[in-house]
Formats: C-alpha cells, structure tokens, sequence
C-alpha cells in the first residue's frame, strides 16, 4: 500500500533528522530533543526583528515533528507513509483514539477507494514476439550448395514467428476481465487465437476463472480454472477446458497441489489428463542468491527428468547464470547462459542449448518492462564444437561491444538528464532548505559560543571544521567540482557532555544542513579536537556516527 503514494507526492522532510533521534526512540527521548531545540529556537530569545521571524519559523518545524511524532497515531502513519500521508483526503474524519493497527487499517480503506476511482484508467499489457531463425546453412553447408549461394553468403531465413498480447480490465475491486490473443507462422502456414477470461476473488484464499476461446486451427474452446490456498503453507491449482474441432471434442483436466516445504522451498505435484496426459512432481528451492530446480515427468509422449540451477550475482545489474540437464525419451539437452539488466527496464540474456538430437541452439531473450522479444536461432542438427565455441563466445563478445559503446553512454546520460530534472523540480525547495539552515546557523551562534567555552574549560570535544555533500577523491573524477557546505557550527551545537552523536537518517534534515547536492552521494567529513588531540573522520550520509573516538585521531606522523 505504501507504493500507492506516487513518487511526486512524496515529501522529503525527515522529522526524525530534524531532531536528531532514533527511529525507536521513546518519549523521554523525542522530549529532552524538543526541549533542546525549544531552548535554542524560541522567539522570545532574540530582540532583532529578522532574527525572530526565522526563530519562529524554525520553532514551528521543530513543533510539528514533536507533535507527529509524540502522537502515536499520527507516528504511525507517518512511520509507514511519510508526511503525505497524514494528508489523504478523508484522513481527518478518523478518530484520534483509535490504536496504530486501526490507523493503519483505516489509511489502507482509504486508499482503496482512491485506487477504485483509478480502475478506469488501468491495464496490465503484456506481450511476448517470438522470432525463429534458421541459421543452419553457418556450419550444415554441403559442397553442392556452393553452387546456389550468391558471393558465397549462408543462407538464413526467418522460419516461424509467433505474437502474443494480453491486456486486463479491472471491472471491480474482486473482477478483473483478461482478453489475449496470438498469431504464429511456420513454414508459411499460419493461425491466430483470441481468449476472453473473466476472475473473481472470491475471498482471501481463493479466485475463480472462466475463459471462451476460439481459433481457425483449433477451433472453440472452453474453461474453467480454480485456485484455492488450503492452509498457510499449502495451495491448489484445479484446470478443465473443453476444445471443439472437426475431430469432436477433447476434454482436459490439470490438477497442482503446491506445499511450502521451507521458508525457500516449494513443492509441486501435477496431474494432466487429456491430449497429452502426464504426471509430474518438482521441488524448487528460491534464495537470495540461487535457484534449484528439480523435477521428473511421467508421460505421453513426453518422460524426461530436468534439474536446473541459477546463481544470481549481488550487484546493481543483477546478473544470474544459469545451467541446465533434461533427459528423457526425446533425448538430452544441455543448457547454460547467462541474463543481465542493461537498463531500468531492460534485461538481456542469451542461453546456448545442445542436445541430442537437437543439436545447437543460440536463444536470445530480451524483456523490456512486460513485452518480451525472444530469438531462437537454429544453428546446427549436429554437435558440433565450433558452432557451440561460437554459440557461446559470440554473444559474449558482442554483448562487451553493445555494452561499451551504446547502453553504458545512454544510460549514463539517461541518469544526468533524470538528476537535472530533479534539480529543477526541487531547486525552489533546496532554496527554502537553504534560506532555512542559514537562518538556523545564525540562531545558533551564542549557543556554539557557550558550548566552545565550556568544552575548552573541561579540554572536551571541539569541532574544528566540518563539511557535508560531495567529495571527489577518486583522482579519475578529479575534473568533477567538490559540492560541499560549512557545517562546523551545526554540528558543535548538538555536542552535549563532550559527546557528538548522530542517528542513521539522512544528515541533510539536521538543523543547520541542507542537501548541497541533490540525487548525489554525500558524505560528512570531520576535523575535531579532543583533549587536545586532533581527530578526523568521514561518515556517509545516512550512517549513525558517534564521537569521539580513538580510531578517529590523527597520528603524529600524519
């Protein structure tokens, strides 16, 4: 639910930065902050006009936090949707005595009917283009066919082709009409197909679905498929459909019984009776890093026994590779490749197939947001080395090429043109922000003043200089300009007892700071003194820092 809330809606104020506290802090703890502020941001304290409109400013910001967060109902609300939250149109008829879970419940109701009013305009479009190609003149060439080539270039052909589109029509909040259809080529014949569904929620553990059909192949068809969650670790899949054609009419039953074996386990058995009856049964383990994959099939025409394993890499472009055994009547196919995203939206992968009798296939997937493009090129009707040396090593080296001179450009750009809107978007804001923390550094002054002298009287903690935003220190980025702001009074003012501590929220919410670098990486960077002693220490923007500390100081020598 929280995902409701669109991106531009939601706001950047951290209440909990404002005042210095942990996201668990208790009411003794959001106190003794908002009394600290109080003491420093009151207007009463300060005789110059300017000074007290920016105290007053300041002073109702620091009470507006304390009020969300001291309030357990509104805290709530905002733990989980942010400021925006507390502004959903209805959200000042609920009852303020009403405990977090009721509020929560009450916010989600809410949004529910803001997403009713949306049902109009939503679809769910998905589609998949399938183009296969007949690549087998690269490495089958007879002596005789030199002959009929021209310039002795191999001949391939795009030998079937299939299209398929799906779209969904939320009717209601519990009916939601699908309607799909597809088209294939082979070998210059041809067919289409057109499908209808229509499913209900019938409760929270269950749906129904009844789908019409028709097709110039295979004639009208007729469905119905149920689900149904029998405990919290067990479900069932139940699947009949009638197809008429000019044979008469062929019925079909498919049965799934699901069960949670452990947290990242699952457990499948299936039953199918009907054109192609079979009995399967597979276990498939899903972790953070791996997928496994095992499963035995007893059949008509098909009996084969498949394991397959996936290992998936922790970095941004979520890289998997992948590998593959089946075997059975038909023969035996081995399979391995590998996917990546090459975008936001994007992600490429190529998988090389080798079998018995098949021989050797290059398949090419791309999957752009819902629509999938998938080439299987044909290669060869043997096993032949050099076409799997070159199934698997083109694609590689091509892939590097793309990578290098098209989609790292783009996205590169893609990400400075998203960040400069961003800027723009928010330059009105910053400057607000700004306006705001250099108001607070003047309130600060005769506090940071009183602290200093009573931190040299006892030798304690004195910060020296401090400085938040961006650095440069890679020497490659050295053309790039520093984007960093003056921080040393904000942060000797929250000094208290020769101790400086700092929660893990964004620094840029503290009083004092601002975001000098907005949709950048940022850092705090301190030079401070204690007992005398020089110390220093980076700090990345949302890490909890506390000072001092003795891995802090600076050697002698340094």
């Amino acid at each position: 639910m929280a995902s409701a809330l669109d991106d531009d809606e939601i706001c950047n104020d951290d209440y909990y930065s404002l005042l210095n506290v942990r996201r668990e802090a208790t009411q003794e703890e959001l106190k003794a902050a908002y009394r600290r502020l109080c003491m420093l941001y009151h207007p009463d304290k300060h005789r110059d006009p300017e000074l007290k409109r920016q105290a007053e400013t300041l002073f109702n910001l620091v009470h507006e936090a304390y009020e969300v967060l001291s309030d357990p109902q509104a805290r709530a609300i905002y733990d989980i949707y942010g400021k925006r939250g507390l502004d959903v149109d209805g959200w000042e008829v609920v009852e303020r005595r009403r405990s977090p879970a009721e509020i929560r419940e009450e916010y989600e109701r809410l949004q529910r009917e803001r997403e009713e009013r949306r049902l109009h305009q939503r679809t769910n479009p998905k589609g998949t283009i399938s183009v296969g190609i007949d690549a087998t003149d690269l490495f089958d060439r007879y002596e005789e066919d030199y002959e009929d080539m021209v310039g002795g270039i191999p001949h391939i052909e795009i030998n079937r082709m299939q299209i398929s589109q799906s779209i969904e029509a939320p009717l209601t909040t519990k009916d939601t009409a699908i309607l799909s259809g597809s088209l294939s080529t082979h070998n210059g014949n041809g067919g289409g197909t057109i499908n209808l569904a229509l499913r209900r929620v019938t409760s929270a553990k269950g749906w129904g679905e009844v789908e019409l059909g028709a097709g110039d192949s295979h004639g009208p068809l007729f469905g119905m498929k149920i689900f149904r969650n029998l405990t919290p670790r067990c479900f069932a899949t139940a699947q009949c459909g009638l197809q008429f054609s000019s044979r008469g009419v062929r019925p079909g039953v498919t049965t799934v019984l699901a069960r949670h074996l452990d947290k990242n386990t699952m457990g499948y058995l299936q039953w199918r009776w009907g054109i192609q009856s079979s009995m399967n049964t597979s276990i498939v383990r899903d972790t953070k890093s791996t997928h496994f994959t095992l499963a035995v099939q007893l059949g008509i025409p098909h009996t084969f026994m498949m394991m397959s394993y996936q290992y998936k890499f922790q970095d941004e472009d979520q890289t998997k590779i992948k590998g593959s055994v089946k075997s059975g009547f038909f023969g035996t196919v081995v399979e391995y490749g590998a996917e990546r995203k090459i975008s936001r939206h994007s992600v490429v992968g190529a998988t090389v197939s080798v079998g018995v009798p098949q021989g050797v296939s290059l398949k090419i997937k791309l999957n752009r947001a819902s629509q999938t493009y998938f080439f299987p090129i044909h290669l060869t009707d043997q096993l032949l080395p050099s076409a799997v040396f070159y199934a698997t090593v083109g694609p590689l080296v091509f892939y590097l090429a793309i990578q290098q001179l098209i989609i790292r450009p783009y996205v590169r750009a893609q990400k400075e043109q998203d960040l400069e809107k961003h800027r723009e978007s928010s330059a009105s804001n910053i400057a607000k922000k700004k306006q705001e923390a250099e108001a607070a550094v003047l309130l600060m002054q005769e506090s940071v003043r009183r602290i200093i002298e009573t931190e040299e009287s006892r030798m304690g903690l004195i910060i020296l200089n401090a400085w938040y935003g961006k650095f440069v220190t890679d020497n490659s980025r050295k053309h790039e300009r520093a984007k960093v702001i003056d921080v040393t009074v904000p942060l000797q003012c929250l000094v208290k007892d020769s101790k400086l501590i700092l929660t893990e929220a964004s620094k840029s919410g503290l009083p004092g700071f601002y975001d000098p670098c907005v949709g950048e990486e940022k850092s705090l960077k301190v030079l401070y003194q204690f007992r005398g002693v020089m110390h220093q220490v980076l700090s990345g923007d949302t890490e909890p820092l506390r000072i001092p500390k003795q891995s802090h100081r600076i050697d002698a020598d340094t």
